[in-house]
């Protein structure tokens, strides 16, 4: 089991893993048993959401596993269809329903969706969650730097994490200096970049970078966002798989290596079409 994962403050004093496991196609029973085989390797933070449709499945581990529930993180998402506030209120209720929690430890908003326009009223109901003990800390997902900049003007309160696409192909430089800016920690979604024709861990570079440290391509682009200040949450059903990607701390990227990994993000482009600007989640 891996031991040297450090921890890291949130601005409203959580402490959560530098490291989590992403959960999104991990349904049914088999997803239950990935999600419980993950617990077991080493991961604390596990990501959900409402939209993924496995908040059932992430219960079932966490009550499988042989960890203790306080030990553990536990993050779910609330869907763009629901930011009305009574709306979004209840779904809250309903994914401590789904997973039979008593809390969250973080419930963040999926997305912004600023046509329909409700993020505000969300953000103002996620205050309320918090105050209600649904939630132990609050945050955002794929929320860009005027979307931040309005919540906080509006209600005095900044997110605790903004969750966000980040990878070798998109640094996301000027994103992550806005979350800084509010004491907003930086997490990763889709930390490797994989599809569309996305090489990153086959180049030749990477993979003189991860011999240098007898470590894979993975563990060294994993480490990489570490070192960036970004906690990544990489998806991994297998065990082999999950160990790897925990296994990135007994390590440390040069400042040349890190430029080197930054490079690819020269057109600094999203790699999904999923502008937060344009983008309506259901």
């Amino acid at each position: 089991m891996t031991t040297n994962i450090p921890n890291i403050k949130l601005n409203d004093g959580l402490e959560i893993p530098a490291i989590g496991l992403g959960t999104y196609s991990l349904n049914g029973f088999a997803g239950a048993e990935s999600i419980k085989s993950g617990i077991e390797a080493g991961y604390r933070l596990i990501d959900s959401a409402f939209n993924y449709e496995n908040e059932g499945a992430v219960g079932r581990a966490i009550r499988e596993a042989s960890v203790p529930r306080e030990q553990l993180r536990i993050c779910s998402k609330l869907p763009g269809r629901h930011h009305a506030y009574d709306k979004a209120l209840v779904t809250i209720e309903e994914s401590l329903l789904r997973t039979g929690l008593d809390y969250f430890d973080l419930y963040i908003i999926h997305w912004p969706n600023p046509k329909q326009g409700k993020y505000v009223e969300a953000w103002q109901a996620m205050i309320e969650a918090k105050k209600r003990g649904y939630v132990r800390s609050i945050g955002v997902s794929n929320f860009l730097p005027e979307h931040l900049d309005r919540i906080v003007a509006e209600t005095g309160v900044a997110p605790s994490l903004n969750q966000v696409e980040l990878h070798p192909y998109f640094e996301q430089a000027v994103q992550r200096e806005a979350n800084a800016k509010h004491g907003t920690v930086t997490e990763s979604w889709s930390p490797l970049g994989r599809g569309k024709g996305d090489g990153v861990l086959e180049d030749e570079g990477v993979k003189a970078i991860a011999a240098d440290y007898g470590k894979t391509p993975t563990q060294v682009i994993l480490r990489w966002h570490t070192q960036l200040g970004a906690i990544p949450i990489p998806k991994a059903g297998s065990r082999e798989h999950q160990e790897e990607n925990l296994n990135i701390f007994d390590f440390e990227l040069n400042e040349a290596q890190m430029k080197a990994i930054s490079a690819f993000s020269k057109d600094n482009k999203r790699l999904w079409d999923q502008d937060p600007a344009e983008y309506e989640e259901f």
